[in-house]
């Protein structure tokens, strides 16, 4: 996913890909760790054009992906998306021998840096993908998980566990009362 910088200097561009989530080397290393599988490509459609002393890419991406539930440990799929803005700027980044300390606005936050004529898009556009899946995902809101005691999923069957309550330590207190 490389963009011509001569394709977008005088007019804004569309673009529209579709790459498989293996090629982006961050969602690969994802599924290889079993965070998430990868069920069909990453599609990404985006606009980008030449502002002043940077470029400016905008763009929505959606992929499909199966899920482990954090609650009931049940397998889901879901499609993530997202809509994105990023900046490039030409040259090299910040050095550490530039300053000690840099103050970063927003606009620092969300650009990214390219040398030469092309703009590879993969790696920023593999960083979106991955921060749309969830740290902790849930198949539903209402996912009930699994029984502390038997281990049965809760949301399919009603087990026959008695719920009581947890051994704690501040058990002993539940009855004390403070005299004023």
């Amino acid at each position: 996913m490389k963009v011509r910088t001569e394709h977008i200097k005088e007019t804004v561009r569309q673009f529209v890909f579709c790459e498989a989530a293996d090629s982006f080397p961050v969602l690969a290393s994802m599924a290889q760790a079993g965070e998430c599988r990868f069920n069909g490509p990453v599609s990404v459609e985006l606009n980008a054009g030449r502002e002043m002393d940077h470029y400016r890419v905008e763009g929505a991406l959606s992929a499909p992906v199966s899920l482990l539930c954090s609650r009931c440990l049940a397998d889901f799929d879901r499609v993530v998306s997202s809509q994105f803005t990023i900046f490039f700027r030409e040259g090299a980044g910040l050095g550490a021998d530039d300053e000690d300390e840099v103050e970063l606005d927003e606009r620092d936050l969300i650009s990214a840096v390219f040398e030469g004529d092309e703009i590879d898009l993969l790696p920023e556009i593999g960083e979106q993908v991955a921060l749309t899946i969830p740290l902790k995902p849930l198949c539903s809101e209402t996912c009930k998980g699994l029984c502390p005691f038997c281990g049965v999923d809760l949301n399919t069957t009603v087990c026959g566990c008695a719920q009581e309550q947890a051994y704690s330590k501040f058990s002993a207190l539940k009855n004390f009362k403070v005299r004023s």
